[in-house]
């Protein structure tokens, strides 16, 4: 049986960060689901596609081939990080996330990965949905505030110039949209660990989380 870690929180919590250094001290591949959203959202943006027009969106679903290599995401052989990270991404990925049958399309392919390996997957419905009975679920999230500021900090190291308040508004709708949607919304799953991150840094949250998979690891040797 394969071991599968679960994390969920909202938009800029760390989760992405996070999950990649565990995966690393662990020996576990890292699938982030948010990352595949995104590549969704990028070809459709690009095709025009908007997400009311799902017969295009699904059309457009099943022919992109998404692998992670080395943590990083390839779409039909292309690696596409740096585009799905951009401010125009992220401010749309949420409009097509909430699509039921995209969902459906996507928890098909992350389960499927999870069958076949050891994982650790972040998002917003793994431990609720995707990753239901796995062992370990942590529900990271930190204020609305903090993760602006993480996020404004990443985005200017990048060279990209955005206002604070504009990111800050960005967030709280995209939490909005993630925890009001109808299909598998942003929740914690009632065995998932919560751990805050506002007052913590990434390397305690990352031993934090560590002390909690080596004692589950200890517990069923």
């Amino acid at each position: 049986m394969k071991f599968s870690v679960a994390i969920d929180g909202p938009a800029g919590a760390g989760k992405s960060t996070i999950a990649k250094m565990l995966a690393k001290r662990f020996n576990l591949m890292y699938i982030n689901t948010g990352s595949m959203y995104r590549a969704v959202t990028l070809k459709a943006i690009e095709q025009n596609i908007l997400p009311e027009d799902k017969d295009n969106l699904l059309k457009l679903v099943d022919n992109l081939d998404m692998v992670f290599i080395n943590d990083e995401l390839f779409v039909n052989g292309k690696n596409v990080n740096a585009e799905i990270s951009l401010p125009n991404i992220s401010n749309n990925v949420s409009n097509y996330a909430a699509i039921p049958e995209l969902r459906e399309r996507l928890v098909y392919l992350q389960r499927k990965m999870a069958e076949k390996y050891d994982v650790i997957m972040d998002g917003r419905d793994i431990g609720t949905v995707v990753l239901k009975d796995a062992p370990i679920k942590f529900y990271l999230t930190a204020s609305p505030e903090e993760r602006a500021k993480r996020r404004y900090e990443e985005l200017r190291l990048k060279g990209l110039l955005i206002d604070y308040e504009d990111i800050l508004r960005d967030i709280i709708k995209r939490d909005y949209i993630d925890s009001h949607r109808e299909t598998n919304p942003l929740r914690k799953a009632d065995d998932a660990i919560l751990i805050d991150s506002s007052n913590l840094s990434i390397m305690e949250v990352v031993d934090k989380m560590s002390d909690y998979i080596k004692l589950f690891k200890q517990n069923t040797k």
